[in-house]
């Protein structure tokens, strides 16, 4: 484990080779991860964790169209791993909120 300082705060940090990726996909290989909001953050972090092997939906509002048609163009298929809000929280045992606080 790494000390490092983050604008005065000295936090402990584990390095890669402390908990490589195949222990991720180890520890999350039977969770759900539920991306909640496909508009700035979501994309990056849903395509990160599905690139890497980890069973990932999006719960994503159909109102907001673009973001929804995004996440389709991106790979995501509705009613497989992309669903409404509710729908995608209800079917996941791990969930990620990042819904703007703009509205």
């Amino acid at each position: 484990m790494a000390k490092l300082n983050f604008g005065g705060v000295e936090e402990n940090v584990v390095k890669r080779e402390e908990f490589p990726l195949s222990r991720a996909q180890e520890v999350l290989k039977d969770e759900v991860i539920a991306i909640i909001g496909y508009g700035v953050q979501g994309p990056a972090q849903a395509l990160n964790l599905k690139d890497n092997g980890i069973n990932v939906i999006i719960g994503q509002a159909i109102e907001f169209k673009e973001d929804w048609d995004k996440a389709v163009k991106d790979g995501f298929v509705p009613g497989e791993s992309l669903f409404p809000i509710v729908e995608a929280a209800e079917k996941a045992t791990v969930i990620q909120y990042l819904i703007s606080d703009l509205f």
